[in-house]
């Protein structure tokens, strides 16, 4: 028995809709379903039988996403449009706040400048998210700030030759200047595995089945900053949870004056009803007498950011002073980029898929990875204490509000700039707490997780060395960064401690990332285990037309970089 071959009928769609095409028949392209001997099965009357149609028995794998209201080149009213781009600032701010809350302290850094650390990694991920929209992937992605840094940079904060500075501002100026040193000497492992091509050539390995615990792991691999986090302050990030889900899924059809509002703005409208509730608590003095930890997670006005940024200010090349460099810091910082480059490729992919767009080829992936780098070199340069990846979160967001437009997230570094040279009205953004972007990051990442799991439709998982590879990428890939998170908490130091620093930080931040993990395993499992055989099963012939540039006529459409620059730089 196998899947019907007809091609998918061409139909009307609305003007700025999205619009999909099937190009091809799935026996084409190697599928022929089910795999192998028919599996046994209860009798069913051959009446019933005769009147189920083949679509109803299955639903054949498509390689863009079907229920997006406004695809990568397709866009919304300018109206909406930038409202939809300022909630996408919003969400980035989660991540733009709580890394600099979490190392400047440790850097000797006060409260000032915390706010100007806040203030230089917003305006560089506008930056860096206006190159890579326009001359990167060109996929709606956010390109913020990674905790994949975090390991590298502490363990830099705790250098002998800094820590031991007595003067805390000193101390701050120097740690900085170190970390940026490393950042720059680090970013050109992206830049020239990017525009080399040596990425895009080692991406032509990679099928449908070793990309599933990538993309999955992306998302899934952050449960530690969703539910735990909310556990922390819990008045503030349950009722959170159940109203952006209530929002965005239950009242996702109620319509004022036939737009669907609610489901389009949820996260806005909940964190401003949320925000309001969590202020009124924090004025009222519920929080008076709580731990510090809570306090860190439930008020509005512990980030202490409003005061202290400045009314304007605009972040600039060696603000800090000049960069510091040292062999050692660089070569922990590299295994960090190493780690956004499996991070940003998990990311683009899911990226791809919620825009219905389709799969980056090896070309377009290389080139987004090489801008990327110049994104890292842009993050030594100001001065943002860590490097940049692909925003996660933002990715989440294309899924729940069902708009993938391009022009969406170009309008959101916008916004990112402008309240980044504004500081006062940036800070008052920033003071929203952590657990209600905990409450968000719950939804969000499982997007993610689950675009992940949906490459699961280009493979064949009645295969036993499938099921293998699956299960044993997804378990450790979550498993082996669960120990070193807990034996880090247990023993206050990592399990790699040795004398050689950049050896820890190599071991460390590695394996601490779920993704990164996922990626080695299921990559090297499914590049030597019975690969002869196993063509068709991993999904390769469905994805052979999108190893080239032009080997499907779509690419064109959604990655060819504007100005007519393709001229100069011609697709391989």
């Amino acid at each position: 028995m196998s899947m019907a071959t007809t091609r998918s009928s061409p139909r009307a769609v609305p003007a700025g809709a999205c619009h999909l095409m099937f190009d091809g028949d799935y026996e084409e392209y190697g599928f022929n379903f089910p795999y192998g001997p028919e599996p046994q099965q209860e009798e069913v009357p051959a009446m019933e039988v005769a009147e189920m149609k083949p679509e109803e028995m299955s639903h054949p794998p498509m390689d863009q996403l079907l229920g997006m209201e406004y695809c990568i080149d397709s866009n919304p009213s300018w109206g909406e449009a930038v409202v939809l781009g300022f909630q996408h600032f919003i969400v980035c701010l989660g991540t733009a706040v709580m890394i600099p809350t979490l190392l400047v302290p440790l850097m000797g850094g006060n409260a000032h400048d915390k706010a100007k650390v806040v203030q230089t990694m917003l305006f560089v991920t506008g930056i860096n998210t206006m190159l890579q929209t326009l001359f990167g992937t060109r996929l709606p992605t956010v390109i913020g700030g990674s905790h994949a840094f975090v390991i590298p940079v502490i363990s830099i904060i705790t250098d002998p030759s800094l820590a031991h500075i007595a003067d805390d501002h000193t101390r701050f100026k120097m740690t900085m200047r170190a970390i940026q040193g490393a950042l720059i000497i680090a970013s050109c492992i992206q830049i020239i595995l990017g525009f080399s091509q040596l990425w895009g050539i080692c991406s032509r390995f990679f099928s449908p089945l070793g990309m599933v615990p990538v993309v999955a792991l992306a998302g899934l691999g952050l449960f530690e900053r969703g539910f735990p986090v909310i556990g922390r302050c819990v008045e503030i990030g349950l009722p959170m949870l159940v109203l952006f889900v209530a929002l965005s899924q239950y009242l996702k059809h109620v319509q004022v004056r036939h737009f669907p509002l609610l489901e389009r703005f949820s996260v806005l409208i909940s964190i401003a009803l949320v925000w309001v509730y969590a202020h009124i608590l924090t004025v009222g003095g519920a929080y008076k007498h709580s731990s510090m930890l809570t306090q860190i997670y439930c008020r509005t006005d512990h980030a202490n950011l409003i005061t202290t940024a400045p009314w304007i200010g605009i972040p600039f090349p060696l603000q800090w002073g000049p960069p510091t460099f040292s062999a050692d810091h660089s070569f922990g910082m590299m295994a960090a980029v190493m780690v956004s480059l499996v991070e940003s490729t998990g990311a683009f992919k899911a990226a791809a898929r919620l825009a219905s767009a389709t799969p980056p080829p090896p070309y377009v992936l290389s080139r987004g990875i090489g801008w990327q780098g110049i994104g890292l070199l842009f993050d030594g340069l100001f001065g943002t204490v860590s490097g940049s990846t692909v925003s996660v979160e933002n990715v989440g967001l294309l899924g729940s509000t069902r708009i993938g437009s391009r022009r969406v997230i170009q309008i959101s570094a916008g916004f990112m700039i402008f309240f980044s040279i504004l500081g006062r009205f940036g800070a008052l953004f920033a003071s929203i707490p952590f657990t209600i972007f905990a409450a968000i990051y719950c939804v969000l990442f499982g997007y993610v997780g689950a675009v992940g799991l949906s490459f699961l439709q280009f493979t064949n998982m009645n295969s036993m060395r499938n099921l293998f590879i699956i299960g044993v990428s997804l378990f450790l890939g979550i498993s082996i960064p669960e120990y070193f998170f807990r034996f880090t908490i247990g023993a206050q130091h990592e399990p790699a401690h040795t004398r050689a620093g950049w050896f820890n930080d190599l071991i460390n931040t590695i394996f601490s990332s779920p993704p990164t993990v996922g990626f080695i395993i299921s990559v090297v499992l499914d590049n030597t285990l019975e690969v002869r055989y196993a063509l068709k099963d991993r999904g390769m012939p469905w994805w052979a037309r999108f190893r080239t540039f032009r080997g499907d006529s779509r690419n064109e459409e959604f990655y060819n970089l504007p100005f007519n620059l393709n001229r100069f730089f011609p697709p391989s």
